[in-house]
């Protein structure tokens, strides 16, 4: 067995719940509790070894290639034969009678005067010791062929044990096992090898309110994310998964379920119930499992404060927060290089590369915090947007092309800051269209004919003024924008700059969104029951963030007025109507499609003006004109009419 060397050892005393530790404390001890261990192993056929790790170093059994052999079609010579050959001076060879072919033994010997027929990959006869290729020859006559070019000894042949020498060492423990390896081992006659077994890693989600997808979800319900990409992230890093469901906050069933785990597994992760709460058990529980128990709750990390790395009698068990983007960032991080010793793998290498930053940062002092960014290609380089969608948000772990760090010591990362991104892949594809600005479903229905072909849309959501901002900048290719002056009574034409021109989008209505059942808003026009909103101190509003061209519809309509459920500023029309229909508030504003879709009643305000602001030393972009022809095709007109909205 591979033994893993010890680190450096940092006290494996069992912390106090929530004691907050800093990353590299808490991963030291993490590792000091588990290290040095064997790593188990065992043999695999070559056709079942690929993308292990070796547990072993292997030695060549035999040379290769085998024996001396001809690398081109031609004649095995005497290179004394010919060494005076030229194109004045021609020289003669009778041909033996045979012709060596690929697993033909040759049979005569090539006598002074003679010459043998040999194809590419035939072994070289006794007495030859070059071959002269068949392009630099004539026949002459039936049985002999007329040279005018000299060769040197060892021309066009490869000796036994060129490419690899009978005892060399072949390939290093800890070596992952790819096709190149795979071809090595092959041709040295190796049917099977020892590798490092794949630790078995036991997977439990926690929680009363998870449900299974494919289940019907239960109001106040939400289906199980952290299962599934917590297993994938497990398989990716050289374990193997075994994913046994979510568990309800029981503790005696949660208990069971863990015993059950660490009986059949090599490590057990759990998500879920790690922070402190009446509901949280894990933690308690993983006390009574096995020594020294846990090594860690709480890690100065954003997102992913708070971590529980415990170990139960040899086996590590990690407790990861419930927020999807939360565990997954703890997991990278924290628990991959772990996971990766168990499984005999080196430490992954990341790719990075730098950005700028374009926007203000702010963080929170004391915790190292990672920041999910989309890369655009800028004037002067890369740009790096953050996804800005918080820690219980799924796509942006899943839409990031990477990620940068604040440190502790740092309040904010200021705008215009040259970070480095650490990569989740190994290459970054730039967007072949980059729009910022505010986001429509329709978008998704004019941009699909484009991702159908191969162009890569990145569509970053950052509001209409954000994405002038950008366009300004020329961060990107089009920045939608819906932006009402009170001035011209206008949309988006007065907030265009040098540089930009508008293209016509669609037409989509805003209006006040309600509950049907709610008889303060019967028969109300917008003005009519926005007033009647402002009378019942009751009657809570939901707002949308700053910035977008919604919120300037609703600050028109309040006037100076700030009811309650003002400073709620969700950042999509989505969120205003979930709010509305799960009775978090009582109105909002929204556009008429996401409405209609909730079931939620709704009162027509305004037809905004949905446009584009084109950035014009962009325009003749090849993806710009494909843009550009689809949002003009009746195939796109179409589907924004049946999603409810008026093409321009």
């Amino acid at each position: 067995m591979t033994m893993i060397p010890k680190p450096p050892d940092r006290g494996l005393e069992q912390e106090q719940f929530l004691k907050i530790l800093s990353r590299e404390e808490a991963l030291a001890r993490f590792e000091a509790a588990l290290f040095p261990r064997a790593i188990p192993s065992q043999r695999r056929r070559l056709a079942d070894a690929l993308g292990a790790a070796l547990a072993e170093d292997i030695t060549a059994p035999i040379d290769v290639p085998p024996f001396d052999r001809s690398n081109v079609d031609g004649f095995a010579v005497r290179s004394s034969d010919i060494s005076a050959a030229g194109e004045g001076a021609p020289v003669n060879l009778v041909l033996n009678g045979e012709t060596i072919h690929c697993g033909i033994s040759p049979r005569l010997h090539v006598a002074t005067g003679t010459a043998t027929p040999i194809a590419t990959g035939g072994p070289l006869p006794r007495g030859a010791d070059a071959v002269v290729m068949v392009e630099h020859t004539q026949p002459s006559g039936s049985d002999a062929i007329e040279i005018r070019r000299a060769v040197s000894p060892g021309q066009f042949v490869s000796y036994a044990g060129s490419d690899i020498a009978r005892g060399e060492a072949l390939l290093r423990a800890g070596t992952i096992i790819g096709s190149r390896e795979i071809g090595m081992l092959a041709a040295c006659g190796v049917a099977d090898v020892r590798v490092a077994r794949k630790p078995r890693v036991a997977v439990i989600s926690t929680g009363d309110e998870l449900v299974q997808p494919g289940e019907a979800l239960a109001p106040a319900a939400i289906y199980d994310t952290n299962g599934a990409i917590v297993a994938a992230a497990i398989d990716e890093n050289g374990g193997e998964a075994v994913f046994l469901g979510a568990v309800p906050d029981d503790e005696a069933r949660l208990e069971a379920a863990m015993r059950g785990a660490l009986r059949d597994a090599d490590m057990l992760v759990l998500s879920g119930g790690t922070s402190k709460g009446a509901g949280d058990l894990s933690h308690r529980i993983i006390g009574r499992l096995g020594q020294p128990g846990i090594i860690a709750h709480g890690v100065a990390l954003k997102p992913g404060k708070p971590l529980c790395l415990a170990v139960c009698d040899g086996k590590p068990v990690v407790i990861l927060p419930g927020f999807p983007t939360s565990a997954m960032f703890t997991f990278h991080d924290m628990i991959v290089p772990v996971l990766r010793k168990m499984a005999g793998l080196p430490a992954r290498s990341d790719a990075r590369v730098s950005a700028t930053v374009p926007v203000r940062i702010t963080s929170e002092l004391g915790r190292v915090e990672f920041v999910m960014v989309s890369l655009v290609e800028g004037k002067d380089g890369l740009i790096a947007y953050p996804s800005g969608k918080g820690s219980g948000a799924i796509t942006s772990f899943a839409q990031a092309d990477g990620f940068l760090r604040i440190d502790a010591l740092a309040d904010q990362m200021p705008a215009g800051t040259e970070a480095e991104v650490t990569l989740f892949t190994p290459h970054v594809r730039v967007p072949d269209l980059v729009i910022v600005g505010s986001h429509c479903t329709g978008l998704d229905l004019v941009t699909a004919p484009l991702a159908h072909v191969g162009l890569a849309v990145r569509s970053i959501a950052v509001g209409s003024l954000g994405g002038l901002a950008a366009a300004k900048r020329g961060e990107c290719d089009l920045a939608p924008i819906h932006l009402f002056d009170d001035r011209s009574e206008t949309y988006n034409t007065p907030y265009l700059v040098e540089g930009l021109v508008l293209v016509p989008g669609w037409r989509r209505m805003q209006g006040i969104v309600f509950r049907k059942d709610d008889k303060r808003f019967d028969g109300l026009g917008a003005e009519a029951a926005v007033a009647a909103a402002l009378a019942d101190p009751a009657c809570i509003m939901v707002n949308r963030n700053q910035g977008a061209g919604t919120r300037i519809l609703i600050d028109r309509l309040l006037g100076g007025a700030r009811p309650e459920g003002y400073w709620n500023q969700p950042r999509s029309h989505n969120a205003v109507a979930a709010a509305v229909a799960q009775h978090r508030a009582d109105w909002g504003m929204t556009i008429a499609p996401v409405a209609h879709a909730v079931g939620l009643g709704f009162i027509p305000f305004a037809e905004e003006h949905y446009d584009f602001a084109l950035v014009t030393a962009r325009k003749q972009r090849s993806a710009v004109q494909a843009f550009l022809h689809a949002l003009g095709s009746d195939e796109a007109r179409a589907a924004l009419e049946r999603a409810g909205f008026r093409p321009a």
